[in-house]
């Protein structure tokens, strides 16, 4: 079960650093766009609509990624103060209830927006020549499908936690270990790992 989990924590990683890389990508190419418009007078169409489309595939396939090293945003004033038990059960019911057919939802409705867009061979509108859209409109359901991943493997977690009344570790969880058994071998004062 920990190697199943891990390897959806290795993927979403994976995957959502690979597509962080984009970041550099959309900050030169914004550098690009600054001094082709500023300096030279000569502005991009297609600038607008690559940077648009960039940003939303690194927002969508770093969902699973965000999900994984649980970094969204959680309302946890009390919910840190609960025991690991009680947590468990309300990420499950949450989960169950709200998570999976919500995403499930995403991935339908994206598959269908995605066939749409490459059957038409969808452009953007915002300029006259406009860009192709349905790569864009394929990370949907792709992005759906790996966020649906990451929270069956969190799913995954609560049970076990219900069972086991700890939470399992995390990729992120072994890496700080590993890091701190690195900097104990070095002679560092190694800091004991944050948790959330």
């Amino acid at each position: 079960m920990r190697r199943l989990l891990r390897a959806c924590d290795r993927l979403s990683t994976m995957v959502g650093q690979l597509f962080g890389w984009l970041i550099v990508g959309l900050t030169l190419l914004i550098a690009f766009e600054v001094v082709s418009r500023y300096v030279f007078g000569r502005p991009n169409g297609w600038s607008l609509d690559l940077t648009i489309m960039g940003f939303a595939a690194l927002f969508m396939m770093g969902g699973a990624y965000g999900l994984a090293q649980q970094a969204h945003v959680r309302g946890d004033i009390l919910y840190g103060m609960l025991k690991p038990r009680t947590q468990a059960a309300i990420d499950l019911v949450l989960y169950a209830g709200f998570f999976c057919p919500g995403v499930a939802a995403l991935v339908w409705a994206g598959f269908g927006f995605a066939t749409e867009s490459w059957v038409i061979r969808e452009h953007s509108a915002m300029t006259a020549d406009g860009l192709p859209v349905y790569p864009l409109k394929a990370i949907i359901p792709m992005a759906g499908t790996l966020l649906m991943l990451q929270g069956l493997a969190e799913s995954l977690r609560c049970v076990v936690c219900l069972r086991s009344g700890a939470w399992p570790e995390r990729q992120t969880d072994v890496l700080e270990g590993d890091l701190a058994q690195s900097r104990a071998s070095l002679g560092v004062d190694a800091a004991p790992p944050v948790r959330p």
